[in-house]
């Protein structure tokens, strides 16, 4: 009874726009107090400890440090030197100017982790340029709101840091490693849909008549962000530093790049940049803590092990059971925001990925697609909304277009999941 009540509440409060946080919260507590009506305070003194138990780790120092550095190169001019350098890479041509916005928010995703901050730096540079020529604003803002979302793949990821902290055994190394493949490919699928999309419909006419810039020039203007991953991946690799230590030495680089080299911010843009990577990291600092007492009261109540049980009774197998929670998370996964669906539904699926035995770096990187797939699929998509707002367009003018990248995107989470090797072979060769 309390079990239902702990679920029924969190959805009811969720149906009434209550904030995540504050649902998690409310929820968890109420049942904590209900299921201890006997004891001191109602058990109640449990939320501060595992509020703070839950954010007080480690692993997490590296959250605000890699949403700082999404902050220090959005505002630095890296975006648009790779961008220089990307179309000397491919040229010009129909379908190429999408191409490119794909690549730097593959290459941004090397450095900042944060989906909505990737849409943001590339969205300042690219739909701009796709205006000029000839891309309608409704393309441009789905091309560049879908290319984002390999942001949380391509690591450093936000999303494989929290899902580290809530899955036993799964490090952020091995995460790290395992997103890498999957991450390049998705970027791969999506630039098909773009080209195919732009020659089709006649897009980008105007962009053959424009000069491609100078190679070696554009590479030595594009080298200090292109530096960047290798630093803070072969740092974390050649054992320089641990991933929180990777994303302090990220936060110093970009510092340097852009108050030195490009000199492209200076000590007056230190004080927005910070609030906003410290307002963005409180607020999901904040839904951590909540979820935390969420997590002990679904563990405390024994909410968990009946629905493993159940779902392990329910004889689908194990390939059928992962395939249904997908499908339900693509599904859920368009309500609720990436962290959310990490904070509310892992503490759930553990038992059952225990049950099958799943791999949980694999089960992770899964998770991560889906998490991705939904940055872009409207209603919640918030990649699409920051592009969205760029170009000026509503998200209903995206529907066209956005729905051939959502496909292409399924395809990939679909190689992932008949594929686990596509996720598992890179940290097993590295010995994660």
């Amino acid at each position: 009874m309390i079990a239902a009540f702990l679920l029924l509440s969190f959805l009811v409060l969720m149906l009434m726009g209550v904030p995540i946080a504050m649902g998690l919260a409310l929820s968890g507590l109420v049942s904590i107090a209900w299921a201890n009506a006997d004891a001191q305070w109602l058990g109640l003194l449990a939320g501060p400890q595992n509020m703070y138990s839950s954010i007080a780790k480690y692993p997490l120092l590296a959250l605000p440090m890699f949403v700082l550095v999404g902050s220090i190169f959005d505002r630095s001019g890296v975006a648009q030197r790779m961008v220089t350098f990307a179309i000397a890479c491919v040229g010009r041509g129909p379908g190429m100017l999408p191409t490119v916005a794909i690549l730097v928010a593959m290459v941004l995703g090397g450095i900042s982790g944060s989906g909505p901050a990737n849409a943001a730096a590339v969205g300042g540079v690219m739909i701009a340029a796709m205006s000029r020529a000839g891309y309608p604003a409704s393309f441009s803002a789905t091309v560049v709101g879908a290319a984002a979302a390999t942001d949380i793949l391509i690591p450093p990821s936000i999303a494989f840091v929290v899902y580290s902290v809530l899955v036993p055994g799964a490090s952020v190394p091995a995460l790290f490693a395992a997103g890498m493949i999957p991450g390049v490919m998705a970027g791969i699928a999506l630039i098909a849909p773009a080209i195919w999309l732009s020659r089709r419909h006649g897009f980008g006419a105007a962009e053959a008549t424009l000069a491609r810039p100078p190679f070696w020039a554009s590479l030595r203007d594009a080298s200090w962000g292109l530096a960047a991953p290798f630093l803070i991946l072969g740092g974390m690799r050649l054992g320089w530093f641990t991933p929180t230590e990777a994303a302090v030495a990220a936060v110093a680089y970009g510092l340097f790049v852009g108050l030195v080299v490009h000199r492209s911010i200076d000590w007056r843009d230190l004080y927005p940049i910070f609030r906003e990577a410290a307002e963005i990291s409180a607020v999901i600092m904040l839904i951590l803590g909540a979820a935390g007492i969420f997590s002990y009261a679904i563990n405390t109540l024994g909410v968990a092990d009946p629905i493993a049980q159940w779902v392990k009774a329910a004889g689908l197998g194990s390939r059928g059971t992962l395939a249904l929670v997908l499908l339900a998370l693509l599904v859920v996964s368009m309500f609720i925001d990436g962290v959310s669906i990490f904070l509310i539904f892992v503490p759930l699926l553990y038992p059952v990925a225990q049950a099958f035995q799943w791999d949980l770096v694999w089960f992770g990187v899964l998770l991560t697609l889906v998490v991705a797939k939904a940055q872009f699929t409207p209603p919640m998509a918030v990649n699409l909304m920051v592009s969205c707002r760029m170009a000026g367009v509503g998200m209903e003018s995206t529907i066209p277009w956005v729905l051939w990248f959502i496909v292409s995107f399924l395809v990939m989470i679909m190689a992932v999941f008949f594929y686990p090797e596509l996720a598992l072979w890179l940290p097993r060769h590295l010995g994660y």
